[in-house]
C-alpha cells in the first residue's frame, strides 16, 4: 500500500482519538475528513465546546463533519462522496450500521481501549479499574455490526498502575493504540496480516457511564470505593452526600484499620487528621475533596473547616 494514496476517514470524538489522527498524518496517510459528534454544552455557563478531535482536525486543515446521526441518507451520501478506502474509528461514540460500515472500499478498523473480548462496550477503561484488573491494553479490531465483536487484528498490553485514573490510563492507552494502529495498518491493508475471531464466551461488557454512577455506596468495600474514585476521574467524578450536599472525592487511599466503636459501614470518621469513610473492611481516607461550587482542597484542610469534627450521624445512602 501507499499511505499517500490511501483515503482515510477518521471517526472519533474525545481526546483518546487525537493520537490516532496525528499518527495517521505523521505516517502520510491521506486523511480526507474527520467525523465527530456535535459540539456539546460544557462548564457552568453551558457554552458549546468542540470535541477534541474537531480541534485537532481543524488545526491540521482537515475537513470536519459533525452529524447528529448517520442513519439518514444525506449524512451517508456526504461520506460516500469522500470515496474513502478506510474508516479508522476511535471512541466515536455511535454505533455504525451495516450500511455505514460498507462505505469504505477496504473496510473499517477500530482502536478499542481493552484487551478484547474483555470489556466490550463504551467505558472499558473505567471498567478495568473498577474490576481491579492488573493489566489492560488496546485492540485493533475489524468492525462488525455487533458491539466490539469483530475479529482482532492486533493487541498490546499495559499494566494498570495503583494510582491510575481513567484520565491517566486513557492518555497512555491512546498513545499505545495510535502506535499499534500505524504499525499494523499496512500489513492488514495488504492482507499480509489476518484478524482472529474473538472468543465470544469470554466476553465481558461495560455500560455507558452515567452521572449518578459516581455516588459511593455504603455496601462497597473500602477497596471498591477507592477504585471507584480513580475510575470516575475525571468523569463523572466520585462523590458522597455530606450535610445534604455533594462532596466530590478526587483522591483517596485505603487504611485497613477498623474503627474501635464499630461504626456502621458508610459512616464518616476521622483518621489521623484526615476525613474518612468507614467500611466493614477498613477506612477510605479522603485525600482530596471538593464541596459543591468550591475548589478542590486537601482532606486535612476540609477537616479543619469542619473544626476537626465530621457530622457524626452522616452515613452513605
Amino acid at each position: 500500500m501507499n499511505p499517500a494514496e490511501t483515503r482515510v476517514v477518521l471517526m472519533g470524538t474525545p481526546a483518546f482519538a487525537v493520537p490516532s489522527l496525528r499518527a495517521l498524518l505523521e505516517a502520510r496517510y491521506q486523511v480526507v475528513a474527520a467525523v465527530t459528534q456535535p459540539d456539546r454544552p460544557s462548564g457552568r455557563g453551558g457554552r458549546l465546546a468542540p470535541p477534541e478531535v474537531k480541534q485537532a482536525a481543524l488545526e491540521a486543515g482537515i475537513p470536519v463533519f459533525q452529524f447528529d446521526t448517520l442513519k439518514d441518507d444525506a449524512a451517508r451520501s456526504e461520506i460516500e462522496e469522500l470515496s474513502p478506502d478506510l474508516f479508522v474509528v476511535a471512541a466515536y461514540g455511535k454505533i455504525l450500521s451495516r450500511r455505514v460500515l460498507a462505505i469504505p472500499r477496504r473496510g473499517c478498523l477500530n482502536v478499542h481501549a481493552s484487551l478484547l473480548p474483555r470489556w466490550r462496550g463504551p467505558s472499558p477503561i473505567a471498567a478495568a479499574i473498577l474490576a481491579g484488573d492488573a493489566e489492560t491494553g488496546v485492540s485493533i479490531m475489524e468492525m462488525a455490526p455487533a458491539m466490539d465483536a469483530g475479529p482482532v487484528v492486533a493487541s498490546a498490553t499495559t499494566p494498570v498502575l495503583a494510582n491510575d485514573t481513567t484520565g491517566s490510563l486513557s492518555e497512555r492507552l491512546s498513545v499505545l493504540g495510535a502506535r499499534l494502529l500505524v504499525e499494523t495498518l499496512p500489513g492488514w491493508y495488504d492482507r499480509a496480516i489476518s484478524a482472529a475471531p474473538q472468543e465470544d464466551p469470554l466476553a465481558t461488557y461495560c455500560p455507558l457511564l452515567k452521572k449518578e454512577d459516581g455516588h459511593l455506596r455504603g455496601e462497597m468495600t473500602a477497596a471498591e470505593a477507592e477504585r471507584a474514585v480513580r475510575a470516575y476521574s475525571p468523569w463523572p467524578g466520585a462523590y458522597v452526600l455530606y450535610r445534604g450536599e455533594r462532596l466530590g472525592i478526587w483522591k483517596a487511599h485505603v487504611d485497613p484499620r477498623r474503627l474501635e466503636d464499630a461504626a456502621p459501614a458508610g459512616a464518616f470518621a476521622v483518621c489521623s487528621g484526615s476525613p474518612a469513610i468507614a467500611f466493614s473492611n477498613g477506612l477510605l481516607v479522603l485525600d482530596e475533596v471538593q464541596r459543591a461550587g468550591s475548589r478542590r482542597q486537601a482532606g486535612p484542610d476540609f477537616l479543619h473547616g469542619e473544626r476537626g469534627k465530621l457530622e457524626p450521624l452522616a452515613t452513605l445512602a
